[in-house]
């Protein structure tokens, strides 16, 4: 628990291993600039922006692309409801989104060719990527859309990190590192604040040992980054004093990592960035109406966040326990049970909660994940992996509501026009946010590469 306690005061002389071992922990806990969300380039409609990652890859087709007249082993068990459009029906476990849909532009179309659980393809636009080498997070890796963002001044200022991470680092409950979300070859001193939670919430999840459970709920919420201890303001000014006398021992320490010790100091220290992530100032019942989850309590801290300053806000629903959407088993009772309630539920709240505070217009709401599932149900009534066809949901700043864009086969199967890349994905979000999508960045070797990797904008959902 950090504590605001007396005075500032210089640190001592004399540094202690403990100290400095201390010191050194606090400025590794954070990878990126605290100094956040500088005001987007003049006319950009988004000024921030909410990334929904359904982590496993989402079934399209019991979803948003009903395939009601294809076999039974196609279409699956579940039926279509009447929507806020007429003649467009999604499934019958989303009545909230159904009355929503006046306010999202549903991509159906998308369709990419790297088959991998992670957020890589969708937050890099780069899609030629391998399980293989591409499966954890490395250095070389191309850059996050946040990260590539910030680099080129878009979500930079002071008193918040620019780029924050919910509820904690993708893959956090299998020690995994994947993927997607950072600075890549750019450097860490781009990589997102990550927030933390528990790997488990309770005891009946620890002891779940079926990743296809649809009994279970993932509770609890993210918060600020732990440093142990009861520590106050005076101690945490004294350890940034004790850096700065190690930096003026050793002046050649990489800019990086000073931005990185930077960042956290200015973090953990700022009563600001302690109140956007106090989930309990709000209210009970709108904490009710997002839903219970830690998933559910990620979407509401994302729009406190994006409230107070905070410019990209990226949630990634988790591996396990049953947060994850990679269903080749159980599919339909996974859905209805656990993941489409908390979709249905949380993202109507977001919804409702920027509209009425005036926000959604200039906060632009992605929803997608890894890719689709196969149209055949498999032996395990399960859907498998199928990255030749998904969707991806927008919501304000500058999309078009009420707008479905592309169509597919009669089996989901292929996009049948207006086929939409990771890089046409990633595009949008940097033109919505006022950054050249034909934009280059220097790579490990100094070479210019594109932002997009050859995507471009989805002119049709744009206003």
């Amino acid at each position: 628990m950090l504590r605001v306690l007396g005075h500032s005061s210089a640190a001592c002389d004399g540094i202690s291993r403990r100290e400095l071992l201390a010191a050194g922990s606090l400025a590794a806990l954070l990878g990126t600039s605290a100094r956040a969300s500088a005001k987007s380039p003049k006319g950009a409609p988004a000024k921030a922006v909410i990334l929904l990652d359904l982590f496993g890859g989402p079934s399209h087709i019991d979803t948003f692309d009903l395939k009601p007249d294809a076999p039974p082993e196609i279409r699956g068990e579940f039926k279509g409801i009447q929507t806020a459009l007429p003649g467009y029906r999604v499934c019958e476990h989303l009545p909230q989104l159904a009355q929503r849909l006046d306010k999202l532009a549903v991509v159906r179309s998308v369709t990419h060719k790297y088959n991998s659980h992670n957020p890589y393809g969708v937050m890099t636009g780069f899609d030629g990527g391998h399980d293989q080498t591409d499966y954890f997070a490395r250095p070389t890796n191309h850059p996050s859309v946040p990260s590539v963002c910030q680099f080129l001044g878009v979500g930079r200022g002071r008193d918040l990190p620019g780029y924050v991470m919910l509820p904690a680092m993708p893959g956090y409950t299998q020690g995994l590192r994947r993927a997607g979300p950072y600075g890549g070859y750019l450097g860490p001193r781009w990589d997102p604040v990550c927030a933390t939670a528990d790997a488990h919430a309770n005891d009946k999840i620890a002891e779940d040992k079926n990743f296809y459970s649809h009994t279970i709920t993932p509770l609890g919420e993210p918060r600020l980054p732990k440093i142990g201890g009861d520590l106050t303001i005076d101690a945490l000014n004294a350890r940034r004093t004790l850096v700065q006398q190690l930096d003026g021992a050793a002046r050649v320490a990489e800019a990086n990592h000073a931005h990185r010790r930077d960042a956290a100091f200015d973090l953990l220290a700022s009563p600001k960035a302690r109140t956007a992530f106090d989930l309990s100032r709000e209210p009970q019942k709108l904490r009710d109406r997002y839903g219970p989850g830690i998933f559910d309590q990620s979407v509401l801290l994302a729009r406190r966040l994006v409230e107070a300053g905070v410019t990209f806000v990226t949630i990634h629903t988790e591996a396990r326990p049953n947060g994850h959407w990679d269903t080749h088993e159980n599919n339909f009772n996974m859905l209805k049970g656990v993941l489409l309630p908390f979709l249905d539920r949380a993202l109507a709240a977001l919804l409702d909660d920027l509209s009425e505070r005036g926000l959604l217009e200039s906060t632009l709401v992605v929803v997608t994940g890894d890719m689709g599932r196969t149209p055949k149900v498999n032996g395990k009534a399960g859907r498998d992996h199928w990255p030749q066809c998904g969707f991806c949901l927008f919501a304000g700043g500058g999309t078009r509501g009420g707008m479905v864009h592309g169509t597919t086969d009669k089996t989901a199967a292929f996009p049948s026009d207006h086929p939409v890349s990771a890089g046409d994905l990633v595009s949008t979000v940097y033109h919505l946010v006022g950054v050249d999508h034909d934009e280059t960045v220097p790579d490990h070797t100094n070479r210019p590469i594109p932002i997009s990797h050859g995507g471009t904008p989805i002119r049709g959902i744009l206003q």
